[in-house]
């Protein structure tokens, strides 16, 4: 399944904090049109549906959270968590889920669409339908 990418970010450290800083034209060469946050109560679970079109990617901002996607036949779970320096970008037609494993976890999404509600797919058996199509 290659409907996804791993991004290793740089980080730079010192005695004051630390500085994670992303290139969108090196490191994620999709154009960011819109960004959220996502906050999740310990074991929920957000997301949970596809996009026809949309490209997300998930960088993580607080906490640990399992990003579970799958395009239909094989399934993949990353552990998202800022300490790994580690964004994943999410292709179109693939459905993913958030689970958060901590109150206080945050996960950041950037979109290289606007918000379009016909692009969602929210029910499982339709996005199978879909992706058996293509």
């Amino acid at each position: 399944m290659k409907k996804y990418k791993i991004i290793k970010l740089k980080s730079f450290n010192n005695d004051t904090g630390r500085l994670v800083p992303v290139d969108f034209d090196k490191e994620i060469q999709i154009k960011i049109k819109r960004i959220f946050y996502i906050f999740g109560k310990k074991n929920s679970i957000r997301g949970d549906h596809a996009h026809k079109k949309c490209y997300q990617i998930f960088f993580p901002i607080r906490g640990s959270v399992n990003l579970t996607f799958t395009d239909g036949s094989k399934k993949k779970t990353i552990k998202l968590n800022p300490k790994k320096n580690i964004a994943v970008l999410i292709y179109n037609l693939v459905w993913c889920k958030l689970k958060f494993l901590n109150t206080d976890s945050i996960v950041m999404v950037g979109c290289d669409r606007k918000y379009e509600f016909d692009d969602y797919i929210e029910e499982y058996s339709d996005f199978l339908k879909v992706v058996k199509k293509k």
